[in-house]
């Protein structure tokens, strides 16, 4: 008797039984190579290569299906040689393979028999026969919830098909290309550089025509279309060989002027761009330079200029300062485009490859491309008169691009309603399948890394259940994994919201006469189903701003239907991103700076949050205060706030500050425990609290330990300040200067991650606020923030180097120069450039036993050679190599060594951070407590009890710890004030019971609870803190430093 092997996809259906003996041969694993949607007429790519296949095939033992196609770039032919067979359905196939989205009728969702058990006519299995889903492979075009793509996301789960066998387990598996990441993040299976390079070919094609239409012939009409070349070195050749030649030998036309290429982007899209470029006579230049090159008549016209522009280049804080990559990410809000007047009108043609989200600026607005025109038609002809809009990002970067383009047709004239008439309309290229016209290079790249996950799938299907061994590939596809036994990925479990707006936007099917009938738009629905319910909104809740922790915040409060929420924003994009799933969420547009809108918005509204920047606060709260507003703010108490308070409290007015995390959720723990064994009648002795918010530890394994979701200018000068505190009864103090080398290296608050600590600032003012006074009855007071260990004494070498000096300027001309020049401004002394003469210097301001290892940092961070290392051996692999552009002009150490930090210890889109928060809290009986008498009874043994309070919360793909642990509590906060559930008015923090109560509370539902715990310990009267306690171990620290 056979006995079959099953694969661990393997499920045991039941199948109709088939009566009498077989000898068919056993089913062999079956890969389906799709043909491309038919309606996709220039889609001629291919997820494999005939050598792809051939390898398959002869080496691996698969049988490969190829769906007839005869527009693919490879032909049935060449696939028929290298091995594989034609079927015209892939019904045989366990893993289909294409590149866009399956069309729907297409898309097989029906399992097969597994590979090695009997083969029967028609794929009828028996009542034995081990059956398996098959998989599905592409870019599907559901992962960021596309409502038109949800009818094929609903193909592969149960819930949508309840007829499926086996309750929807054996329903095919979606994996999505998009979702294939390596290690670093970033994608590894894509045609970027691809598209990089088409829409270069395109967007010069687009010029040349703008140049006719403004009676000039141009070299660049003999630019070669990438579809009409068999080859990318043929195209490359020609534009080599034909119009850069023509270029270096003859020039560009003089009625033109000096013809100038803008690109922007960082990413595949613009390194594909800048690649072919490098065909042409071209000369880089840097944004400063784009007016002398365009004006000076001397320009050398036998050259194209090109200039690769970064986000640094063109935004700008609105209050002036200059553009930091961290607080751009985390504060977009904040920033302004300065391109349309610095850039963009020198630009004979603009390369647009920046991505864009909702929530940042645009590139370009329709207001500004008339300023940019304005001042091109002061500096000659052709200026800003062609845009290749390769990122394709309708209405988005660039606002003004109104459609996408096709290969059949590439470009269109673009012409705003605001563009005044006196101004000329733009050309612009917009396909949105650029790497299609490239497809032989574009298949043969995709296909080579698409390959090693494509062998891991087949592992899973032919290997024993169990026996595949976890590969990063493996890794890999099981993020990627859309859905899978009928069921959404953890990740994707949000989707399930935008598939119950498509299910509720299928129309009835009853007739309609109205076009309005249609599919209405997710946003539409919303509204109609609140309004469908009979929900109206009684109570008004104003948030001013769309930062970082602005979508939890508005998340929860929408989530109360009797409340009308209003976001006011500076960028009405990112309002309307966050309002749009909310039927009782209006986005608005404001200017900080007009008081009266902001007054009126304040006046419509019960609560006021504000999520602005701290200077903002108090002429927000004076508005408050005018109107007789409630306020809540996550922000310490600054003195400018603290002044309002007798004005808030006269007029019945409640300002509500520091319910975040630190300050929030700390006090709102603390105040909690303390009031806990208060009731219990225990006397507390001792208070230690730190917190910290960190890189999740897989992702920690950088210099410092540490990454960057806020300005890093905040972090390195928060290790200058001095701090003061209470420990074992003494007041201690640190200067600043002091801080780094005197931190506290073991701080034993979780058996698993291990910390060292900071002390923060003055901790004495908290015996106040915890009700701790006189403090003389206390044995430790001490807050502190949380870091993994070898951060102080590495921030400390960084210090003692120089790189934290605000106070002096350096300009240094390249990022290898940066530490011989802070070294030079902290010695007084000139270094000479020479590996030896560095070392020399390192030595006077570095300890032996750490120089290696902070030599090894520096090296990771690009800012000093290896030569500097000991040996090769100890060299530590490098961070990211791309620096960011470092300018020769005067500037603080200190600034320099942010701005690097915020590119080289960035986070990842896929890596998480995680908040720790731990309170230590030492308590003995009560002196008229019975405990404490029957102690005294006893002699000498003395009990005292260490109780914690802590919280642990790691981010999740959909929104940061950090976003989470800051944006609830202001929500919950703000809804209980609207219930009229706080008392309390004038300017508060969470002091009050009812307040840190319903906090505590509604953190814990949302499932991120305090967690409490105590144990007791005896003790000799007069002895000190208890072994092992956070309070013992800064105690030993302090005396072993001898302060």
């Amino acid at each position: 008797m056979t006995i079959l092997r099953r694969s661990q996809l393997t499920i045991r259906p039941t199948f109709r039984r088939s009566y009498g003996t077989s000898t068919h041969k056993p089913t062999k694993l079956t890969i389906g190579i799709r043909r491309e949607d038919p309606l996709r007429i220039w889609e001629r790519r291919c997820p494999l290569t005939p050598d792809a296949v051939h390898d398959l095939v002869h080496k691996d033992g698969v049988e490969v299906l190829v769906q007839p196609c005869e527009r693919r770039v490879f032909t049935s032919n060449d696939f028929l040689k290298a091995g594989a067979k034609l079927h015209s359905s892939l019904q045989p196939a366990h893993i289909l393979v294409g590149i866009k989205e399956t069309p729907l009728p297409e898309v097989l969702t029906d399992p097969l028999p597994a590979p090695g058990s009997p083969r029967h006519r028609d794929h009828v299995a028996n009542w034995d026969t081990p059956m398996v889903p098959r998989t599905h492979v592409m870019f599907s075009h559901t992962i960021k919830g596309q409502l038109y793509n949800m009818e094929l996301l609903a193909k592969f789960l149960a819930s949508e098909n309840p007829a499926a066998p086996e309750r929807g387990t054996l329903l095919p598996k979606l994996v999505d290309y998009e979702l294939l990441v390596g290690e670093d993040g970033k994608r590894t299976v894509g045609f970027g550089w691809f598209a990089g390079v088409a829409g270069a070919l395109e967007a010069l094609c687009a010029m040349a025509h703008a140049h006719l239409e403004l009676g000039v012939a141009s070299p660049f009409l003999w630019t070669p279309r990438p579809h009409t070349h068999p080859s990318l070195a043929s195209i490359r050749s020609t534009l080599r060989n034909v119009v850069g030649a023509q270029i270096a030998s003859n020039g560009t036309p003089q009625s033109l002027g000096p013809l100038v290429i803008g690109v922007t982007g960082t990413g595949k899209v613009a390194e594909g761009a800048l690649a072919l470029l490098e065909d042409l006579p071209i000369q880089h230049i840097r944004v400063d330079q784009l007016r002398n090159i365009v004006t000076n008549p001397t320009t050398d016209l036998h050259k194209i200029y090109v200039v690769h522009a970064h986000a640094k280049d063109y935004f700008v804080r609105r209050d002036g300062r200059a553009y930091d990559r961290s607080d751009y990410y985390t504060h977009p809000d904040q920033y302004v485009s300065e391109f349309h007047t610095t850039i963009a009108p020198y630009l004979s043609l603009l390369l647009h490859g920046a991505g864009w989200a909702p929530a940042f600026p645009r590139l370009m607005t329709n207001e500004q491309l008339t300023t940019t025109l304005e001042i091109a038609q002061t500096l000659g002809k052709g200026r800003f008169a062609c845009v290749g809009d390769i990122s394709c990002d309708v209405g988005g970067g660039l606002e003004f691009l109104s459609q996408h383009t096709t290969l059949s047709s590439p470009y269109f004239v673009a012409r705003p309603p605001t563009l005044p008439a006196h101004l000329p309309s733009v050309t612009m290229m917009a396909v949105d399948i650029l790497p299609t016209a490239l497809p032989l290079e574009a298949s043969q790249h995709f296909s080579q890394a698409f390959l090693p996950y494509l062998r891991d799938i087949v592992s899973r299907y032919t290997l024993p259940l169990g026996s595949a061994t976890k590969t990063k590939e493996a890794v890999a596809l099981e993020r990627a994994t859309v859905a899978s036994e009928g069921q959404l990925s953890a990740s994707f479990q949000w989707l399930r919201e935008p598939l119950g707006v498509w299910k509720e936007s299928i129309p009835d099917p009853a007739p309609s006469s109205t076009a309005s009938s249609s599919i209405p738009t997710q946003e539409k629905i919303q509204r109609e189903k609140g309004r469908a319910q009979g929900i109206q909104p009684r109570k008004n809740v104003l948030v001013l701003g769309s930062g970082m922790v602005a979508p939890p915040a508005v998340a929860e409060i929408c989530s109360r239907p009797d409340v009308r929420l209003v976001v006011a924003s500076n960028v009405l994009t990112d309002a309307e991103r966050l309002t749009a799933p909310y039927p009782n969420a209006i986005p608005m547009l404001i200017d900080m700076g007009d008081l009266a809108a902001v007054e009126r918005l304040v006046a419509e509204a019960d609560v006021v949050i504000s999520l602005l920047p701290v200077p903002f606060h108090p002429s927000v709260a004076e508005l408050c205060i005018k109107n007789g507003k409630h306020l809540v703010t996550a922000s310490y108490i600054s003195p400018a706030m603290r002044q309002l308070h007798d004005h808030a409290v006269a007029a019945d007015v409640l300002l509500m500050n520091e319910i975040g995390l630190d300050p929030g959720i700390d006090h709102c723990s603390a105040l909690s425990l303390i009031d806990s064994l208060r009731a219990q009648h225990k006397e507390i002795v001792s208070f230690t609290s730190f917190c910290g918010g960190l890189p999740a530890p897989e992702d920690a394994e950088v210099p410092l330990g540490y990454k960057f979701s806020w300005s890093p200018r905040g972090v390195l000068t928060a290790a200058l300040n001095s701090a003061r505190f209470q420990l074992d009864g003494q007041v201690c103090e640190i200067r600043g200067e002091d801080l780094l080398k005197t931190y506290f290296p073991t701080v034993p608050i979780s058996p698993i991650l291990k910390f060292e600590g900071l002390a923060n600032r003055d901790s004495l003012p908290y015996a106040k606020t915890y009700g701790l006074e006189p403090i003389s009855n206390v044995r430790t007071l001490f807050r502190g923030t949380l870091r993994y260990p070898g951060y102080a004494d590495l921030m400390y070498a960084f210090r003692s180097i120089g790189l934290l000096e605000a106070s002096t300027t350096v300009t240094a001309s390249s990022w290898d120069s940066l530490v011989r020049h802070a070294l030079e401004a902290k010695l007084g002394t000139r270094i000479k450039d020479d590996p030896a003469s560095l070392r020399s210097a390192l030595n006077e301001v570095l300890a032996p036993a750490q120089y290696e290892s902070v030599m090894q940092a520096l090296h990771w961070l690009s800012i000093v050679p290896a030569s500097l290392l000991s040996s090769a051996d100890s060299m530590p692999a490098r961070g990211p190599i791309r620096l960011p552009p470092i300018l020769p002009k005067p500037a603080a150490p200190l600034d320099l060594f942010a701005t690097l930090l915020a590119h080289k210890l960035q986070y990842a889109p896929h890596e998480r951070d995680v908040v720790v928060l731990s309170h230590e809290i030492v308590t003995r009986p009560s002196a008229n407590s019975d405990a404490a008498r029957s102690e005294s009874t006893a002699g000498s043994q003395g009990e005292e009890e260490v109780h914690t309070s802590s919280l642990v919360a790691y981010g999740t793909r959909d929104a940061s710890a950090m976003s989470r642990t800051v944006g609830l509590p202001v929500a919950f906060a703000a809804l209980q004030i609207l219930d009229g559930g706080v008392r309390a008015r004038g300017v508060q923090g969470p002091t009050e019971r009812e307040v840190y109560t319903n906090v505590l509370r509604r953190l814990g539902e949302a499932g991120l609870r305090v967690q409490e715990s105590s144990r007791r310990v005896r003790k000799v009267a007069g002895a000190g803190a208890e072994v092992g306690s956070v309070e013992e171990a800064l105690g030993r620290r302090w005396r072993e430093i001898g302060l």
